[in-house]
């Protein structure tokens, strides 16, 4: 018993040192690491990975990882070379390291190397994108401590963008009918990272190329840290669902054909859970063409969306979230939207730059989708500020959007400090648009407003302070439209209007309205 206790203590003050060298010697190479403190390091070639891109070698970073769990934890290596790879296994303790040079390279869906589809009872609220997790490159669930970190790439290789089968599985119907011939399980590998009920989580210094439906799927996930990940793929980024207590920074998002960073609180976890106690901050999102943010082109993609966005799956709700110091680069603007029955509230969003937006540059919305069981409340989203945001190349369908339910109004909201650019053309005949309420309907700004740049409808206690909007083209609508309005406040606004022009239009239904230092508002 002596002899094991002596052996505990001996782990013990190793660990305890190389977490010390770890911190006093960042600048060091793993190599040097290892020659430290060889026996907490899991080398997957140890284990039997190859590297040569061709050997599935997934099955010996499985063993690596195994070998760390059993010991209590510790850090599994792989090292320069391309490692090609169907699912891998998070454990509990385990900090995988993919260091410089190497690649974890997603196996063709022809080798059947990916793990199957997990049971889903019932029927789906949510896509199958957020209803199947083990179908996924590295994958986790029900962990605590878990760590991707290094300079390495994750490279999706042949996970698959399109799930539509996995939506017909699950019936969920909200595309399509589904599909009663489908049966599970399926191995359709469609998500570079999915962590699924876990705790203590850090994603850094990764790079995630074609990351498949999601490059990083967080669901039911506390006390989540990513960090300077870079991800250039063609559908969502960051996906953060029904999470709490988060940290997204300095990380540089390149997705033209989906959300770049998507907060979401959906049903995937069979309740209601909100989202919550939420911090991004200096990242920058895009919507180039895939792979041109990692050559350095930033070829211009005609779809474009790569945004951050709250929505649209919000059974939960979002609560206590801040955005800050981020840039939009050729993408949609920034998007609010609360349709499934939560709540979204206390929500701080400043100092956002935004170059040729498509669409809308600030869209907030609730709407009346419920895509929610037995939901018994409406959508509703209150306290929020957005502040100083600049906005160039905007394309003219429309600027900022507030719109909430005709019975239930968007409450309290404050937006101070704003610059909108747009590319103008907007003509006479769309000024007298009326634009559709959302009611069911998928959110999503691509109707052409009446007015080109503020569009607010179904709102109590709105205030305007410091906006100033410009086109480079006359743009032939007002510049800003309100209609059921109750308690409207206005300070200082400068619009630009073409002549003939009226820069505001108020409807009769517009209460308790306030303007001050605003002269063009007659």
């Amino acid at each position: 018993m002596k002899t094991q206790n002596n052996k505990a203590i001996l782990r013990a003050t190793k660990l305890f040192l190389f977490s010390v060298a770890v911190g006093l010697f960042s600048t060091f190479n793993v190599d040097q690491i290892m020659a430290a403190s060889s026996e907490i390091i899991f080398n997957v070639r140890t284990y039997g990975a190859v590297g040569d891109g061709k050997n599935l070698d997934s099955p010996a970073i499985d063993k690596a990882i195994d070998a760390a769990a059993k010991a209590g934890g510790g850090t599994v290596l792989v090292p320069a070379g391309i490692y090609l790879s169907g699912s891998i296994h998070l454990q509990s303790n385990i900090h995988l390291v993919i260091d410089v040079g190497a690649t974890i390279l997603g196996a063709p869906q022809k080798m059947n190397a990916y793990d199957e589809t997990e049971p889903f009872p019932g029927t789906a609220y949510q896509d199958g994108g957020h209803t199947y997790f083990h179908n996924s490159l590295i994958w986790g669930e029900n962990l605590t401590n878990v760590f991707i970190t290094g300079n390495g790439m994750i490279d999706g290789g042949g996970l698959e963008r399109n799930d539509g089968i996995l939506d017909r599985m699950c019936h969920y119907d909200h595309w399509q009918k589904p599909d009663s011939t489908l049966a599970a399980p399926v191995r359709l590998g469609n998500k570079a990272i999915a962590l699924k009920l876990c705790k203590n989580v850090l994603i850094r210094d990764i790079t995630i190329y074609h990351g498949g439906h999601f490059a990083i799927l967080l669901t039911g996930c506390d006390n989540n840290t990513i960090d300077n990940v870079t991800m250039d793929t063609n559908r969502d980024g960051i996906d953060i669902d029904c999470c709490r207590n988060t940290m997204v920074s300095n990380c540089r998002i390149n997705s033209p054909g989906d959300d770049g960073l998507c907060l979401k609180s959906s049903y995937a976890l069979g309740e209601a859970r909100i989202t919550e106690n939420l911090t991004i901050v200096n990242c920058q999102v895009s919507g180039f063409k895939e792979g041109t943010l990692l050559d350095g082109t930033m070829v211009p993609d005609s779809y474009a969306q790569g945004r951050i966005k709250f929505g649209t799956e919000a059974s939960g709700g979002f609560r206590n979230c801040t955005v800050t110091n981020c840039t939009f680069r050729h993408c949609w603007g920034l998007a609010l939207e609360e349709v499934d029955g939560g709540i979204m509230e206390d929500i701080t969003i400043s100092n956002i730059t935004m170059i040729d937006i498509v669409r809308c540059p600030i869209y907030i919305t609730t709407g009346a989708r419920n895509r929610t069981p037995n939901l018994t409340t409406p959508s509703r989203l209150k306290n929020v500020i957005i502040s100083n945001i600049i906005a160039s190349g905007i394309t003219k369908e429309s600027g900022i959007q507030i719109t909430g339910l005709p019975n239930v109004p968007i409450e309290d909201v404050r937006l101070d400090n704003i610059r909108l650019i747009f590319q103008g053309g907007g003509t006479k005949e769309q000024s007298a648009i009326v634009p559709k309420e959302l009611g069911t309907g998928y959110p999503e700004p691509k109707e052409t407003m009446p007015s080109y740049g503020i569009f607010a409808r179904h709102v109590k206690n709105l205030e305007l302070s410091n906006i100033k909007t410009s086109f480079m083209t006359d743009d032939l609508r007002p510049a800003a439209l309100f209609t059921d309005i109750d308690g409207l406040e206005i300070d200082n606004f400068k619009p630009q209007v073409a002549n003939g022009v009226r820069a505001a239009e108020f409807a009769k239904d517009v209460k308790n309205l306030i303007v001050r230092d605003s002269p063009l508002i007659k």
